[in-house]
């Protein structure tokens, strides 16, 4: 059986969800986190070490500002809620992207960060303003400055995923089959599984039911 170290998702279909359900986008990323604490629970009882999440990208900046607004004070009211919780489960916070938002949410940010860094239990990196085309741009032009050889080793040090396993996994949910900038160098030869079902409505037999899937692929990485 493979083994599980890594798994990166992709939580699309929060807003599809909420109008469906609730008439209401703002109600699906609400339902959203819900969705989150059981793939959280499930990765640790699975004994997954890294769990990414894609959270906001670099492109969710062109949503309505209404909603941008309720996105970061639901993040906000999560992490004050749950901080002392997550790090009691020895979870750590690890943030993906850069952290161009309120300076409260900045604060509590680093403040997550540093609050949970010795954790070794389940490391989460939540990818937040995170686009990977510029990623591997900054990448490349600290490589350029510090006089280093261009190659896949000297990239990966320079990557926000330094000193972190590349996914084995990927999973997308909604039904869309696309990558949408996402760790597309770190993806290279990650397992990809699309979901149909909407983020929201992803449970823990969904979850079980693909690690069991990807567990019994035979990986070749380029072999016969």
């Amino acid at each position: 059986m493979n083994p599980l170290n890594h798994v990166a998702i992709i939580m699309d279909g929060n807003g599809r969800w909420g109008l469906k359900y609730k008439n209401s986008r703002n109600a699906g990323h609400k339902e959203g986190l819900k969705a989150v604490e059981r793939i959280i629970k499930v990765s640790i009882e699975q004994k997954i070490k890294f769990l990414t999440l894609y959270a906001f990208s670099t492109e969710n900046w062109k949503r309505p500002k209404k909603e941008i607004t309720y996105l970061f004070n639901l993040l906000q009211k999560f992490l004050t809620d749950r901080l002392e919780d997550i790090n009691r489960q020895k979870i750590k916070i690890k943030i993906l992207g850069y952290k161009r938002f309120s300076l409260k949410l900045n604060r509590l940010l680093n403040l997550a960060e540093k609050k949970t860094c010795k954790n070794t239990k389940l490391q989460i990196n939540l990818a937040l303003n995170y686009g990977s085309k510029t990623e591997i741009i900054h990448a490349l032009k600290k490589i350029s400055k510090s006089n280093c050889k261009i190659n896949e080793n000297n990239l990966e040090k320079f990557l926000q995923t330094k000193n972190i396993p590349d996914p084995d996994l990927l999973i997308r949910t909604g039904s869309t089959q696309r990558l949408s900038n996402f760790l597309l160098w770190q993806l290279a030869y990650s397992e990809i599984f699309f979901e149909k079902k909407l983020w929201p409505a992803f449970n823990e037999k969904d979850y079980k039911k693909i690690i069991k899937k990807f567990k019994n692929i035979k990986r070749n990485f380029g072999k016969i």
